[in-house]
Protein backbone atom coordinates (compact mmCIF):
# COMPACT_ATOMS: atom_id res chain seq x y z
CA UNK A 1 0.00 0.00 0.00
CA UNK A 2 1.31 3.47 -0.83
CA UNK A 3 -0.04 6.46 0.93
CA UNK A 4 0.62 10.37 -0.73
CA UNK A 5 0.41 13.02 0.76
CA UNK A 6 -0.20 16.54 -1.35
CA UNK A 7 1.36 19.82 0.19
CA UNK A 8 1.86 23.14 -1.19
CA UNK A 9 -1.22 24.45 -2.55
CA UNK A 10 -2.81 28.34 -1.65
CA UNK A 11 -4.19 31.28 -3.24
CA UNK A 12 -1.84 32.83 -5.99
CA UNK A 13 -2.09 35.98 -7.81
CA UNK A 14 -2.59 35.67 -11.47
CA UNK A 15 1.14 35.06 -13.42
CA UNK A 16 2.58 33.99 -10.20
CA UNK A 17 4.36 30.25 -9.22
CA UNK A 18 3.41 27.64 -6.96
CA UNK A 19 5.24 24.42 -6.32
CA UNK A 20 3.31 21.43 -5.21
CA UNK A 21 5.16 18.53 -3.23
CA UNK A 22 3.54 15.20 -3.24
CA UNK A 23 5.35 12.86 -0.29
CA UNK A 24 5.05 8.96 -1.01
CA UNK A 25 5.48 6.17 1.91
CA UNK A 26 6.81 2.72 0.47
CA UNK A 27 10.02 1.43 -0.49
CA UNK A 28 9.28 1.03 -4.52
CA UNK A 29 8.49 4.75 -5.03
CA UNK A 30 11.24 5.06 -7.90
CA UNK A 31 9.77 2.59 -9.81
CA UNK A 32 5.83 3.91 -9.62
CA UNK A 33 4.70 6.22 -12.59
CA UNK A 34 3.51 9.25 -10.57
CA UNK A 35 1.03 11.98 -12.17
CA UNK A 36 -0.61 15.27 -11.42
CA UNK A 37 -4.09 15.38 -11.92
CA UNK A 38 -6.87 18.33 -11.38
CA UNK A 39 -10.47 18.80 -10.61
CA UNK A 40 -12.47 22.55 -10.65
CA UNK A 41 -16.03 22.68 -9.69
CA UNK A 42 -18.21 21.04 -11.61
CA UNK A 43 -15.43 19.18 -14.17
CA UNK A 44 -14.42 16.26 -14.55
CA UNK A 45 -10.75 15.09 -12.99
CA UNK A 46 -7.85 15.84 -15.51
CA UNK A 47 -4.69 14.92 -16.17
CA UNK A 48 -2.00 17.51 -15.61
CA UNK A 49 1.25 15.82 -16.18
CA UNK A 50 3.24 12.74 -15.00
CA UNK A 51 6.74 11.43 -15.24
CA UNK A 52 6.96 7.48 -16.18
CA UNK A 53 8.36 5.09 -13.81
CA UNK A 54 10.55 3.12 -15.87
CA UNK A 55 12.74 6.27 -17.53
CA UNK A 56 11.75 9.51 -16.45
CA UNK A 57 9.91 10.40 -19.67
CA UNK A 58 7.59 13.35 -19.16
CA UNK A 59 3.98 14.33 -20.23
CA UNK A 60 2.12 17.68 -19.48
CA UNK A 61 -1.40 18.30 -21.26
CA UNK A 62 -1.55 20.61 -23.83
CA UNK A 63 -3.20 23.48 -21.35
CA UNK A 64 -0.09 23.67 -19.11
CA UNK A 65 2.70 22.77 -21.30
CA UNK A 66 5.41 25.33 -21.04
CA UNK A 67 3.99 26.61 -17.76
CA UNK A 68 4.02 23.36 -15.77
CA UNK A 69 6.76 20.77 -14.57
CA UNK A 70 6.80 17.92 -13.21
CA UNK A 71 9.99 16.64 -11.33
CA UNK A 72 11.07 13.36 -9.03
CA UNK A 73 13.50 13.25 -6.04
CA UNK A 74 13.89 8.90 -5.72
CA UNK A 75 15.82 9.30 -2.62
CA UNK A 76 13.13 11.69 -0.94
CA UNK A 77 9.97 9.53 -2.35
CA UNK A 78 8.47 12.39 -3.63
CA UNK A 79 6.84 14.18 -7.00
CA UNK A 80 6.84 18.02 -7.52
CA UNK A 81 5.24 20.08 -9.43
CA UNK A 82 6.08 23.76 -10.54
CA UNK A 83 3.65 25.85 -11.82
CA UNK A 84 4.74 29.27 -13.39
CA UNK A 85 2.88 31.70 -15.00
CA UNK A 86 -0.61 30.81 -13.30
CA UNK A 87 -3.86 31.29 -14.73
CA UNK A 88 -7.50 31.83 -13.10
CA UNK A 89 -8.31 28.23 -15.00
CA UNK A 90 -5.81 26.55 -13.12
CA UNK A 91 -7.78 26.62 -9.97
CA UNK A 92 -8.65 23.27 -9.00
CA UNK A 93 -8.16 20.98 -6.20
CA UNK A 94 -4.69 19.25 -7.40
CA UNK A 95 -4.58 15.69 -6.79
CA UNK A 96 -1.15 13.22 -6.51
CA UNK A 97 -1.10 9.90 -7.70
CA UNK A 98 0.70 6.38 -8.64
CA UNK A 99 0.44 4.02 -10.89
CA UNK A 100 2.23 0.73 -10.21
CA UNK A 101 3.04 0.08 -13.55
CA UNK A 102 6.37 1.91 -14.26
CA UNK A 103 6.43 1.29 -18.10
CA UNK A 104 3.15 3.45 -18.64
CA UNK A 105 2.68 6.98 -18.77
CA UNK A 106 -0.95 7.63 -18.91
CA UNK A 107 -3.19 10.56 -19.21
CA UNK A 108 -6.51 8.29 -17.83
CA UNK A 109 -7.18 8.16 -14.20
CA UNK A 110 -8.25 4.55 -14.42
CA UNK A 111 -4.90 3.52 -14.88
CA UNK A 112 -3.84 5.07 -11.41
CA UNK A 113 -3.36 2.85 -8.03
CA UNK A 114 -3.35 5.17 -5.60
CA UNK A 115 -4.10 8.72 -4.83
CA UNK A 116 -3.09 11.70 -2.82
CA UNK A 117 -6.13 13.81 -0.72
CA UNK A 118 -5.85 16.62 -2.89
CA UNK A 119 -4.66 20.16 -2.41
CA UNK A 120 -6.45 23.36 -3.51
CA UNK A 121 -4.90 25.85 -5.63
CA UNK A 122 -6.59 29.20 -6.06
CA UNK A 123 -5.51 31.49 -8.43
CA UNK A 124 -6.99 35.64 -7.86
CA UNK A 125 -7.50 37.63 -11.23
Amino acid sequence: QVQLVESGGGLVQVGGSLQLSCAASGRTFSTYTMGWFRQAPGKEREFVAGVRGSDGMTSYALSVKGRFTISRDNAKNTVYLQMNSLKPEDTAVYYCAADRTASILSASSRQYDYWGQGTQVTISS
